[in-house]
C-alpha cells in the first residue's frame, strides 16, 4: 500500500538524531572589513553563480547587445562598491592616505588591486593604444567568470566579460577618470578564452593629464 512509504513514516525511520545548536552565526555587517580573505569564495561558487546570472539574464534580452548592456550594468554595481572597499581599506592601513589623480597609477590599481579583489588575482597585462592616444587595453587571458561558459554559435559575438568592463568603468568614474569601457574577443592559440577591456577615456581625462605633466 502507498501508506508504507508515506513521507511520514519514512522520516520516522530514517530520521537523525538532530544536532546542538551551535550557537548564533556571525552577523556578515559585523566583519571587520580590513580583514582580507584570500578565498572567501571559490572559483567554482562565482562561476556558477554567473553562469546562472547570464541564462536568467539571456531570457530576458533580445539579442547579444542588449545582453551585454545588461552584463556591464550589473557590473558597474559591483564596481562601486569594490570601489567603496578597496578606498576604505586603503584609508584604514595608511597613516597618510592618498587619492590618486594620475591615469596611470590609476589604470595599474584596476590591473592589480581591483582585479585581485574580484577575482583573486591580478590581470595580466595593460597596454596602450598605438593608434588612438585615448585608449587603453587591460588583458586578462584567462578571464575567470568565463571558463565554464559555452556559448553556443548564434551567440559566438557574446562577450561575457562585459561584466568586468562594467566594474572598471564604474571605478573609473568613482575616481574621476570618465570612459567608456567593453570587452572583446582577442583569443591567441595559447590563450583561447583572451579578453581585452578596452578604455576609451573622455577628453577631460587627457586634458588633465596635460595640466599636470
Amino acid at each position: 500500500m502507498n501508506s508504507s512509504i508515506s513521507p511520514t513514516t519514512s522520516s520516522a525511520r530514517f530520521s537523525l538524531p538532530s544536532k546542538p545548536p551551535a550557537g548564533p552565526k556571525p552577523n556578515i555587517y559585523e566583519r571587520n572589513l580590513n580583514k582580507i580573505r584570500v578565498a572567501e569564495v571559490s572559483a567554482a561558487s562565482l562561476s556558477f553563480l554567473f553562469s546562472e546570472v547570464v541564462q536568467y539574464t539571456q531570457k530576458r534580452v533580445s539579442g547579444i547587445n542588449d545582453l551585454e548592456r545588461r552584463l556591464n550594468t550589473l557590473g558597474y554595481r559591483v564596481g562601486t562598491r569594490v570601489l567603496e572597499l578597496t578606498a576604505y581599506r586603503a584609508e584604514s592601513s595608511s597613516k597618510a592616505p592618498k587619492r590618486e589623480i594620475r591615469l596611470l597609477p590609476t589604470l595599474m590599481a584596476i590591473h592589480t588591486q581591483v582585479w585581485r579583489a574580484v577575482y583573486g588575482k591580478p590581470a595580466d597585462a595593460i597596454e596602450k593604444s598605438v593608434e588612438n592616444v585615448d585608449e587603453y587595453m587591460i588583458i586578462d587571458n584567462d578571464p575567470l567568470i568565463e571558463r565554464h561558459i559555452s556559448v553556443p554559435r548564434d551567440l559566438s559575438g557574446l562577450s561575457c566579460s562585459s561584466f568586468s568592463a562594467g566594474i572598471v568603468e564604474a571605478v573609473l568614474d568613482g575616481l574621476g577618470f570618465p570612459a567608456r569601457v567593453t570587452a572583446h574577443h582577442t583569443p591567441t592559440t595559447t590563450h583561447p578564452t583572451r579578453t581585452t577591456i578596452l578604455i576609451k577615456l573622455e577628453k577631460s581625462v587627457l586634458d588633465r593629464e596635460d595640466v599636470l605633466k
